[in-house]
């Protein structure tokens, strides 16, 4: 997927991937690519709130696809909605390189330990 890591804190995670091999047969950035990378946003910046001697997993998430990508990258952007001791949800907007959204994900992270 060629993921990159730009920004990471307990409430908010940023991240890109390019669209070039993440795509489906017609040619668009797959809904799947859009979703792994908001899920491992959120995720990581679930870990990152959960801290030291935790664990996170997913429990549930869901997306809106608003637009089609042909090119370039696409760069997602978890913020949280909710951090709390055994929950952590994000709202995770991904936008195109024009700054048009392009999907809309939700996600929630079990904490546990």
């Amino acid at each position: 997927m060629e993921m990159e890591l730009l920004e990471l804190a307990p409430d908010r995670a940023v991240g890109r991937i390019p669209v070039k091999g993440n795509t489906q047969p017609a040619g668009l950035l797959h809904g799947g690519a859009s979703v792994v990378l908001a899920e491992t946003l959120g995720s990581l910046a679930a870990q990152a709130h959960a801290g030291p001697g935790k664990q996170t997993v997913g429990i549930e998430v869901s997306a809106t696809h608003h637009r089609g990508a042909r090119e370039g990258y696409v760069t997602g952007t978890a913020t949280a909605v909710h951090l709390g001791r055994t929950t952590a949800s994000y709202e995770i907007a991904i936008t195109d390189e024009a700054g048009k959204r392009v999907c809309t994900a939700r996600l929630t992270c079990m904490i546990l330990g």
